[in-house]
């Protein structure tokens, strides 16, 4: 290549691509338009209203129940961000007590 493509931002990788306006990351599949500078920030709020971002420790604000099981995740129990996600269901990639990874909804949990 004969220009230098920044790194992913959320990844970090250097393996990015351009496809017509739109830079590619292979790794984590990340898509941007390098010309939207406010684009690389996610907002994504617990139950409170308080911006969450990776590494953050949450409490789960009611009872859960896990789908395709019986298991429920119970009011109070705290979890970890791992890795915050800008989708409509479940923003957020968390490592609960007790239950391990999971993919858990922003609006049940309040920050630790």
């Amino acid at each position: 290549m004969s220009d230098t493509l920044p790194n992913c931002p959320k990844c970090q990788s250097e393996y990015v691509y351009q496809e017509l306006s739109q830079l590619i990351c292979p790794e984590c599949a990340y898509e941007w338009n390098p010309a939207d500078a406010d684009d690389d920030t996610i907002n994504v709020k617990d139950a409170n209203g308080a911006l969450l971002t990776d590494g953050d420790k949450v409490t789960v604000i009611k009872d859960l129940k896990i789908k395709g099981s019986s298991q429920v995740i119970k009011i109070g129990t705290k979890a970890l961000v791992r890795r915050v996600f800008d989708k409509k269901d479940h923003e957020l990639d968390c490592k609960v007590d007790g239950i391990g990874e999971m993919m858990v909804t922003a609006k049940f949990v309040k920050k630790a």
